[in-house]
């Protein structure tokens, strides 16, 4: 592998350009990014060797890292544009929508849908780091419709990254998503909302923000841009998830009204196994 094109310079573009470049040193790592202050930070970083708007004809892998909305025309742009042997892989949280878009192109075997489950509530390549993708998953998508011998580049790059693959169909990597990742961003930017508004009445209410409070609206710090476009894309299955959190609140709200005590005790400690379970993932 001697050349790799990243499109989206921002926190997981830029990681894996990091991380590629400290496992191969003799890489070249060209990019572009839609924010012209984006790409002089990915050069003055050393996330990228060269500003390129296009890939090389030779180039190995082009990794899409742009926002879930422009994913779909990219896509195509970039198939269109590619020689025989590059592979491009995109990085988006939603799958089917995009795998259903490109079923059809001539070049769909040179294509490999991924998402790295990996982020922080952070922006842009200044956020990037060489670390971010170590030990992560990285599910994959309809591998059986993408090259073997192009396959080989990508696990390649994932083996020196040190991440985990898993496979899983398109729309069930879009439900399954809808309520571990999408559903918690949400709720985190609706409570950051919720006590803004308090703001307003109490103005020292931030004053008696302790750790829970922050652990739980970290994620309202994440970007704007990004997150958006993923509520629209996987639309469907976020309101399925939305819909389940909303009875779930209003019957806990109905305990709280009732002060039963005991059902709310009854109801957090079935809840509390999913230490067991998450602490069995680590």
């Amino acid at each position: 592998m001697k050349k790799i094109h990243i499109v989206g310079l921002g926190l997981l573009g830029g990681s894996f350009g990091l991380g590629a470049l400290r496992k191969f040193p003799e890489l070249q790592v060209t990019g572009t990014d839609i924010s012209e202050q984006n790409l002089k930070d990915a050069l003055t970083l050393g996330i990228i060797t060269e500003a390129k708007e296009k890939p090389d004809s030779d180039t190995d892998l082009v990794i899409l890292a742009t926002p879930a909305d422009t994913l779909g025309d990219l896509l195509k742009e970039t198939l269109d544009q590619i020689g025989e042997n590059t592979l491009v892989i995109d990085l988006g949280s939603t799958k089917a929508k995009l795998c259903r878009e490109i079923a059809d192109h001539p070049k769909r075997k040179q294509y490999l849908a991924g998402h790295p489950i990996a982020g922080t509530e952070y922006s842009g390549p200044k956020a990037a780091f060489a670390d971010l993708l170590d030990r992560k998953v990285m599910i994959i998508c309809d591998l059986e419709k993408t090259d073997l011998t192009l396959k080989e580049k990508a696990y390649e790059l994932f083996d020196a990254l040190n991440l985990k693959l898993r496979f899983m169909d398109p729309e069930e990597h879009d439900r399954h998503l809808a309520f571990v990742s999408h559903l918690s961003h949400i709720t985190s930017f609706m409570l950051g909302k919720t006590v803004l508004q308090k703001m307003e009445d109490e103005k020292n209410i931030f004053d008696m923000a302790g750790s829970g409070f922050a652990s739980t609206v970290r994620l309202a710090k994440s970007s704007p841009a990004m997150w958006a476009p993923i509520l629209t894309e996987n639309k469907d299955n976020i309101l399925a998830s939305l819909d389940g959190y909303i009875s779930n609140l209003t019957a806990m709200r109905e305990k709280i009204a009732q002060s039963d005590s005991e059902g709310i005790y009854q109801e957090f400690a079935e809840i509390n196994k999913i230490r067991d379970i998450l602490d069995l993932g680590k």
